[in-house]
């Protein structure tokens, strides 16, 4: 397993593909920062409107008491965790690659008479997609936390690292890339092509989300329940702004449990369809 693991890692490290989806990141990442501090700036200061001649330590106090009052933990939250959105992309398109590039440079047919037992193959392929992911999760993650704190340190709040509820976002923002890594792979196992592949999952990802909004929307007018709205979770990327956020994504929104489960729920059925797939279908 360690062999056909070195050997998935070899097969990305030696195109392209890797540097191109983190600098990809990196970019998103920074972008997404910036408006999630312009937001919490306007959030933290606008909001709040000190007057000016504020002695310092009653301007303290009512800082303290605004953030206490306004949830400033999940303007940290939104920092801390900020391209989380394009970020979990990139790793699902590259868990697509560790399967079509197979078939794409025709390397399938040696890598199963190499090793036959494709599940191992499969097992090394999501054991790499996780890895990959971690390291992407890794690279967002500090600059995020250098970024915020600093951000946070200049405009006089606490930074709330240290509560539960922002580490808590950080760790599921991990566990939210390793799973689409996971679901990169089933889906590239699925569709073949990796052209048909990479487009119907960015498709699906960027326009899934919003799709399910309005959908959802028309049916609730039709039911008048409010349950029909709370099932947009089942839309994988609704499920993992759910799972991150410390409040109420939108007012009929699941807990964050519930945004976890259903994603770890299409991570799992995603590894076993690409597993199946993979042990029965033709190599050429």
């Amino acid at each position: 397993m360690i062999r056909l693991i070195r050997s998935e890692i070899l097969k990305i490290r030696t195109t392209n593909t890797w540097w191109i989806f983190a600098l990809a990141s990196v970019l998103t990442t920074g972008l997404t920062l910036a408006v999630n501090c312009a937001q919490a700036h306007y959030y933290l200061n606008e909001k709040l409107n000190l007057p000016s001649d504020l002695p310092a330590d009653q301007a303290e106090q009512a800082r303290q008491q605004f953030a206490a009052q306004h949830q400033v933990v999940t303007q940290s939250v939104n920092v801390f965790t900020s391209g989380q959105f394009f970020g979990c992309l990139f790793v699902a398109l590259l868990g697509i690659l560790l399967i079509t590039n197979e078939y794409y440079h025709q390397t399938a047919t040696a890598t199963f008479l190499a090793t036959p037992h494709r599940s191992r193959i499969v097992t090394a392929k999501l054991i790499t997609g996780i890895a990959y992911a971690a390291v992407f999760w890794l690279l967002t993650t500090v600059i995020d936390l250098v970024t915020g704190v600093i951000f946070f340190r200049v405009e006089g709040f606490a930074n709330h690292l240290g509560d539960w509820d922002v580490s808590r976002a950080v760790l599921l923002n991990l566990m939210a890339f390793a799973i689409w890594a996971v679901f990169g792979v089933g889906f590239g196992a699925l569709i073949r092509s990796q052209i048909g592949a990479t487009i119907t999952v960015t498709v699906l990802y960027v326009v899934g989300m919003l799709a399910a909004q309005i959908v959802f929307a028309v049916l609730h007018q039709f039911i008048k329940k409010d349950w029909v709205l709370t099932l947009q979770v089942v839309v994988p990327s609704t499920a993992s702004q759910i799972m991150l956020s410390p409040v109420k994504l939108f007012p009929q929104s699941p807990p964050q449990w519930v945004g976890a489960i259903v994603l770890i729920g299409y991570g799992i059925l995603a590894g076993l369809i690409g597993t199946l797939i993979l042990r029965k279908r033709d190599v050429s």
